[in-house]
């Protein structure tokens, strides 16, 4: 069984660095973390669990409450948390809000009575309310949706920024009615999707619709827009799991995406380059986004006094042929 002193001549630093890297401190270089979380890896080093918890009165378990696991990018997020967790030691455990309010808060309150060591979550909506957690001492990192209230530790994603590009990408490609679907208001990532379509094509469009995350919401609001008397020639979907809905209601009209209406979808889904044509998607880092929050959160754990960050990674376009006429 590899032991610490392993950890560190396979990185080639002290035995104090890799204990303060795999404790999430933010005083040891970024490089040197790097070097111990991947020599710990590599070794299948484990950190003695038992004796810190006993330290710190809690379980060396992380909670991680996401919007939606049967969407592929919250999955990824979940895989970047648990890779990071489990060479430092933690285990995770996976709570699903299924963008509801009820069941959050009752993962919420789980995670307080369980007394784990932090909570990544992903926040439904403006109501999501952490002060519990924040009273009993329990760090938060809110990951792609920001947390109402005081500041904390959160990752985000610039996705206005990204939904403008998209936009002006299809509009770039010929296309002239461009039209938006998005989720629910109220949810940050929705509204942002928004507004950055409308910074692209002008504030006073009419051509975009609001729904759950859900394929078949995504299915009728398509379905809308294309009873239109002038309907929309291309669309930019908030997220894979209504681009599903959007493909089954163009197919039910017998439309071809790129041919006849544009499609470019948020997050590169699995599936993405094996429809016909591939679609064109935004790529959102969600891998990196658990890594980092996992990073945030252990150093969080170790030093509860550290000042609150916001990270913001940057989302990519892959054009493919569903947005190409």
């Amino acid at each position: 069984m590899a032991t610490i002193s392993d950890v560190a001549a396979r990185a080639g630093v002290s035995t104090a660095t890799v204990s303060r890297a795999l404790n999430g401190k933010s005083t040891v270089d970024p490089e040197l973390a790097a070097r111990v979380l991947l020599a710990a890896e590599e070794l299948g080093y484990h950190p003695n669990g038992l004796a810190r918890n006993l330290r710190r009165q809690e379980t060396a378990v992380l909670a991680l409450i996401i919007s939606d696991v049967e969407n592929p990018f919250f999955t990824a997020i979940a895989r970047g948390v648990e890779d990071l967790a489990q060479v430092s030691g933690y285990s995770v455990v996976l709570c699903n809000s299924d963008e509801n309010e009820d069941k959050e808060r009752r993962y919420i309150d789980v995670a307080l009575q369980e007394r784990v060591a932090g909570v990544v979550l992903s926040p439904t909506g403006r109501s999501t309310n952490v002060e519990h957690l924040r009273r009993q001492g329990t760090p938060v990192v809110a990951v792609d949706r920001p947390l109402n209230g005081p500041d904390g530790d959160q990752v985000l994603v610039d996705t206005r920024r990204a939904a403008r590009d998209a936009a002006r990408h299809l509009a770039d490609g010929g296309y002239r009615r461009i039209g938006c679907l998005s989720g629910p208001a109220g949810v940050r990532t929705a509204d942002d999707r928004l507004d950055g379509f409308r910074d692209a094509v002008g504030e006073d469009t009419t051509l975009f619709r609001r729904t759950e995350y859900r394929a078949e919401g995504a299915r009728l609001a398509a379905l809308d827009l294309l009873d239109l008397p002038e309907p929309p020639d291309a669309l930019l979907v908030a997220n894979s799991t209504m681009t599903i809905g959007v493909l089954q209601a163009l197919t039910g009209r017998h439309l071809r995406p790129g041919r006849d209406v544009g499609i470019v979808s948020f997050d590169d889904a699995p599936w993405a380059t094996l429809i016909d044509p591939p679609l064109t998607v935004v790529a959102q880092p969600a891998y990196d986004i658990g890594r980092v929050a996992a990073q945030l959160l252990l150093a969080r754990i170790a030093d509860g006094t550290r000042a609150p960050t916001t990270t913001t990674l940057e989302a990519r376009l892959i054009e493919r042929q569903s947005s190409r006429r």
